[in-house]
């Protein structure tokens, strides 16, 4: 019988192509859909700022971060909140928010359907550090430290 220190209550945040697994601990809120106020300068996946708890917080699109075309918004578009993991992103009080195509996923998750899988490749600075597969799921893994500073960079430049 699997032990309660071996198991992870995780969230399936869906992206345009992909999917990120990330602990249910690291999401504040999910929200809906705003437009963010534009960061003048800022790389395309930076989308600027939203309004979130009386602050603004950065607004990223994890795929435009990942060298892809940032999403379309769609009724079915959310903005998952974080809590930040770093203290990079604590001129937003420790949050930022990610584009979404719709509502996260509960899991649980054990060492018996969660395995790595090296089909995809990450540079060094992709804000992925790998693919994991659970069952017929291959989600990523996100390396919120790469793109909490990612973040900051940003926002120190604005």
């Amino acid at each position: 019988m699997i032990g309660v220190a071996e198991e992870l209550y995780c969230l399936l945040v869906p992206l345009a192509d992909d999917r990120l697994l990330v602990p249910r601990s690291c999401v504040t809120e999910v929200i809906n859909y705003q437009a963010p106020t534009p960061m003048e300068g800022a790389p395309p996946w930076y989308l600027g700022t939203v309004a979130w708890g009386g602050r603004r917080v950065p607004l990223v699109s994890f795929e435009a971060a990942c060298g892809r075309n940032a999403p379309r918004t769609s009724g079915r578009t959310r903005l998952v909140v974080m809590q930040g993991i770093t203290p990079h992103v604590d001129a937003s009080g420790g949050h930022f928010a990610v584009l979404t195509q719709g509502f996260p996923q509960l899991v649980r998750l054990s060492p018996d359907v969660l395995h790595f899988d090296d089909s995809r490749a990450f540079g060094e600075r992709s804000p992925v550090i790998c693919q994991v597969r659970m069952i017929n799921e291959y989600p990523l893994v996100p390396d919120f430290e790469r793109l909490e500073q990612m973040i900051a960079e940003e926002t120190r430049a604005a």
